[in-house]
């Protein structure tokens, strides 16, 4: 397992133990007595320093289980940051650049077609105005959507062709080679929108290294960072530390049971041996794939605060975390100006994107308290975290409730935890 603990006094960190005593209260009275959240996870550290870790709920809404630190989760697209993270270092290595066309990678990646018209049955493209770069994918601004969205036929399509990320459909190579054939949603770097790039950036990893996804994660970042329960199967091992899953059938586009409505959670997935996790992988989601515990993601967040290196093992340079935590977006625009909101894990004023996190921009736009230059993710089971390099501070929260829009718990523990920073 991998560890996690409190290694400081919140008090010699800067925070007010009062103030910050007021997070888990808050999490426990609005989210676990209402039955909103099955159970909830926090980490708050400060220098390099764990000051407050807490677990309260259950891995289910039975209460048979206790949360506990090693509760194994789905952490859905907080998995993109490590895939970026996993793409820049090549880049370091020079074995490929963030200005390449994608096809120059990627067999039936050239001569992309953009939406013009039409039905999923019968529509109309044309030739995309320059071709998609890798920084596309990893910047959301590549023209490629999720298929559950729902608002756009382009969508439909990738539903009707079954593009999807599930861990047993195909491989990376059967997942690329078909979504080559979809339409775009709009020209490469033109507008943000949320996608499957990240599942591309991840075959582009294994295509460029030549090695399998999961082996290069797991040798070059999961092994060095001493992430031990990561990954995209769960093991016989983590199977009774393995949360269920929770939806709210009124707002969740994610595998809600037929016949299910309202705003009550319903159970879509116990974890058990029949969860598409407890199988082994053939897809290997770099969008969505992996899941893992706390003391995982202390761990990856630790290295990236520390600028790249962790425990003497160096993963990326300061530098380079530093251009991946820039904001990307064309003119140094905020997301809001990037295109028609849709679905995604942050909000859109005064939010800027680099290369696989949301970074602030302006933060007086957001509506929140939170310093420039933040960045974050989140995953579609309501997962999160954020890293400060100004008050040198990163945040994880972890449960397991569909969709991450449920609810308001991202802002809100933002501005919990920074009213109880007092110096």
């Amino acid at each position: 397992m991998t560890a996690i603990e409190i290694t400081a006094d919140a008090a010699e960190q800067g925070f007010d133990p009062a103030r910050l005593a007021r997070v888990d209260d808050f999490i426990r009275e609005r989210y676990l007595d209402t039955g909103r959240y099955p159970g909830f996870g926090l980490a708050v550290a400060r220098g390099g320093e764990v000051v407050h870790l807490s677990s309260q709920g259950h891995r289910r809404v039975d209460g048979a289980i206790p949360w506990t630190d090693e509760t194994v989760v789905r952490l859905y697209s907080m998995s993109k940051p490590i895939t970026s993270v996993a793409l820049m270092i090549l880049a370091e290595r020079a074995m490929l650049s963030l200005n390449d066309d994608v096809g120059s990678h990627l067999d039936g990646w050239n001569d992309l077609r953009v939406w013009v018209d039409g039905t999923t049955q019968h529509y109309g493209t044309r030739t995309a105005e320059r071709p998609m770069r890798v920084k596309d994918l990893l910047t959301h601004t590549s023209g490629l959507t999720y298929g559950w969205m729902g608002r756009h036929p382009v969508d439909g399509l990738y539903r009707r062709r079954r593009v999807d990320t599930s861990p047993q459909n195909g491989t990376l190579a059967d997942f690329t080679a078909a979504l080559a054939e979809m339409p775009l949603l709009f020209d490469p770097g033109s507008q943000w929108s949320y996608s499957v790039a990240t599942d591309v950036v991840g075959a582009l990893v294994e295509v460029v290294s030549g090695v399998p996804y999961d082996e290069f994660l797991r040798t070059e970042i999961f092994e060095p960072l001493g992430m031990h329960d990561i990954g995209f199967t769960v093991s016989d091992e983590q199977a009774e530390r393995f949360a269920a899953n929770y939806a709210v059938p009124a707002l969740s586009p994610f595998g809600v049971p037929e016949g299910a409505n309202g705003d009550d959670a319903v159970e879509i997935d116990r974890g058990g041996d029949t969860s598409p996790y407890r199988r082994p992988a053939t897809f290997f989601s770099g969008g969505g794939g992996l899941c893992g515990t706390m003391g995982d993601y202390h761990r990856f967040c630790q290295m990236l605060a520390n600028g790249g290196e962790l425990d003497g093992r160096r993963i990326l340079s300061p530098l380079t975390v530093a251009n991946m935590a820039s904001n990307h977006m064309p003119g140094d625009v905020d997301l809001a100006a990037m295109g028609q909101p849709v679905f995604s894990e942050t909000r859109y004023d005064g939010i800027g994107f680099g290369l696989g996190f949301s970074v602030v921009i302006d933060p007086p736009a957001t509506g929140l308290t939170q310093p420039a230059g933040s960045f974050a993710w989140g995953g579609a089971a309501s997962t999160l975290f954020w890293i400060d390099p100004v008050e040198d501070l990163h945040v994880i929260g972890l449960t397991q409730l569909m969709p991450s829009s449920a609810y308001a718990i991202r802002d809100e523990l933002k501005q919990l935890v920074y009213a109880a920073i007092v110096e």
